[in-house]
């Protein structure tokens, strides 16, 4: 079974005139067909207002299809008794943490979800625990989320999530608002989890280096799919994807450009060590 499915997905939102009024729809979605497997890491990318977040939305059931149907772990968003399972099979993580937090103590805002679930006491402060060691954490467990960095409150955005033992983690933009080292903390983080745990990944950015570890990358322009296949094959279509107004990781863009001064090397290159090796072996 599919851990995310959606099957010719329709989202419109409604134009607001300055009184309130409805005046027409806007189509954020538009028919779109998306198959994720258990434990697979997809990145979805595209440029502002490309659908891209609406359709994060709608694998937590945030907001539910216009038209089309979405299943999360089989179950379909549309249905209200599903609610509350779909939320917890797909969890999700926002781009500013400091809306996700609640608590006043680290370790309260990560048992809040867990509570919100009936699990029994004893069971919640046993997933604050394994929670917050899993994002590194649980020295910062008596803390007020307040004085943490960026970085670190997103790991404890993280660390609530997990604790309601989600099948499936979307984040939606988790890095816009962090540093360089912040970006990082969430990415190993992440991604440490997707390993050890098998957490199906759902990534929504707009930094091409983050994603060029998925299994898929999905790019997204006027609320369809555009694009799709592994990092290699989407970041070796450079033209394509600045048609669509995205950007290549830099180590890609410079292979290209040297690619365009006659120097042979192999399209799809994502990383510098992958340019440093291939540059090494010409003659």
């Amino acid at each position: 079974m599919s851990m995310i499915k959606t099957d010719k997905l329709i989202y419109e939102y409604a134009k607001l005139d300055d009184e309130g009024n409805v005046i027409g729809t806007n189509r954020a979605i538009d028919a779109v067909d998306l198959e994720v497997e258990p434990g697979q890491f997809v990145a979805i990318l595209g440029h502002n207002g490309s659908g891209k977040s609406t359709l994060a939305k709608q694998l937590n059931a945030i907001l539910t299809p216009t038209e089309g149907t979405v299943w999360v772990a089989g179950r379909n968003t549309k249905e209200p008794e599903n609610i509350w399972d779909v939320r917890q099979s797909a969890g999700m993580v926002f781009q500013n943490p400091d809306n996700q937090i609640i608590g006043t103590v680290v370790e309260e805002d990560v048992g809040f979800g867990p509570e919100n679930l009936g699990v029994p006491t004893d069971e919640i402060w046993t997933r604050v625990e394994e929670s917050l060691k899993k994002v590194g954490m649980i020295e910062y467990r008596h803390h007020s989320p307040n004085k943490l960095s960026g970085g670190q409150k997103q790991r404890v955005a993280i660390a609530g999530v997990i604790a309601m033992r989600p099948q499936c983690i979307v984040l939606d933009e988790p890095t816009a608002m962090l540093d360089p080292n912040g970006r990082k903390e969430v990415l190993r983080t992440v991604e440490e989890l997707r390993k050890k745990e098998k957490v199906t990944v759902i990534l929504i950015t707009h930094y091409m280096e983050e994603v060029v570890g998925a299994d898929r990358v999905i790019v997204m322009d006027k609320g369809s799919i555009v694009m799709e296949g592994s990092p290699k094959r989407i970041f070796s279509r450079v033209e394509e994807l600045k048609k669509y107004r995205l950007d290549v990781p830099q180590a890609t863009l410079l292979a290209y450009e040297l690619q365009k001064k006659g120097v042979k090397l192999p399209d799809g290159i994502l990383s510098t060590e992958e340019l440093v090796e291939a540059l090494c072996q010409l003659n």
